[in-house]
């Protein structure tokens, strides 16, 4: 409990500072907010700031008629969660393996994850691998290449080490193989952990747009990254709407804002149900005992 005046203050003086930097990290979303849901006159002349003028939701009945921009949110919730997942297993089962003191050629191993970790593979390489694999033009361009990553085995291998070793032990005088020690004893109490990875890369994969530009060649498998990479970059609201003249109601910078929100409010809905094993599996990733 705080008693000491000067505590007092700097807790007051605290609370203000994150409370403005909070603040300057909600008004984009909130102008964004406002500018789409502003009438066209006042968004084109840029008069909205935080709140919106001659109030509409016109553009959001044009974006949710928008079957390219459904299917691209298809696209990017399945790279999604099947990455996540594919992440989750490959990087939970190579660090519980070098977290095994018993294991042959752990160091080995260990060395080559760190090599990777500091030297990434170049750009050409990458692609011609990902060609000589035949997933060109597929998703699995978007999932394979990014699914085992060296960071966050060395997160996960910090955090089994450090789990009691007489919980192996017993498992062990019950019968149990390593496969069952790992789904039955480690997995569980992993689960701060693996929400902590799961919520990396579930944020990295949604916003990542730079593979498909190398590895996607057909519209129709864009994720909604690339789509709003394009609108806002390349101006090409038009192009994604269509004839802009025949929707009078959503100019493109009114698009390009409400596009922006339905990109991101997906992600943003998933982090409350994460938060509080994300807390707690960032803090137990970096300690050892």
């Amino acid at each position: 409990m705080v008693t000491n005046k000067s505590e007092r203050t700097f807790q007051w003086i605290n609370s203000l500072f994150f409370a403005l930097l909070s603040l300057s990290m909600i008004a984009p979303l909130i102008h964004l907010l406002a500018v789409s849901l502003s009438a066209p006159k006042y968004a084109n002349a840029k008069l909205v700031v935080l709140w919106p003028k001659g109030f509409n939701l016109d553009v959001y009945e044009t974006i949710f008629g928008l079957g390219a921009l459904w299917r691209a949110m298809g696209v990017s919730i399945w790279i999604t969660v099947i990455g996540t997942l594919l992440t989750l297993a490959l990087c939970s089962s190579l660090s519980y393996a070098v977290s095994r003191r018993q294991m042959r050629g752990r160091i080995a191993v260990l060395q080559g994850i760190l090599i990777t970790f500091i030297f990434s593979a170049p750009l050409v390489p990458t692609y011609l691998v990902i060609r000589g694999l035949g997933m060109e033009n597929t998703l699995w361009a978007l999932i394979v290449p990014s699914a085992l990553n060296a960071f966050y085995v060395l997160i996960m291998k910090t955090f089994f080490a450090g789990i009691s070793g007489e919980l192996f032990d017993s498992g062990k005088i019950d019968g149990c193989s390593e496969p069952r020690i790992y789904a039955s004893i480690v997995m569980p109490l992993s689960k701060p952990v693996l929400a902590t990875i799961a919520l990396f890369h579930a944020v990295t994969q949604w916003n990542s747009y730079f593979q498909a530009l190398l590895f996607i060649r057909s519209r129709e498998l864009y994720p909604l990254q690339i789509i709003l990479r394009n609108m806002v970059i390349e101006d090409e609201a038009s192009a994604v709407v269509g004839n802009m003249e025949t929707v009078q109601a959503a100019t493109p910078e009114m698009m390009k804002a409400g596009v922006i929100l339905f990109a991101t409010v997906p992600i943003l809905i998933v982090y409350p149900f994460l938060q509080r094993f994300f807390v707690k599996g960032a803090m137990l990733g970096s300690l050892k005992e």
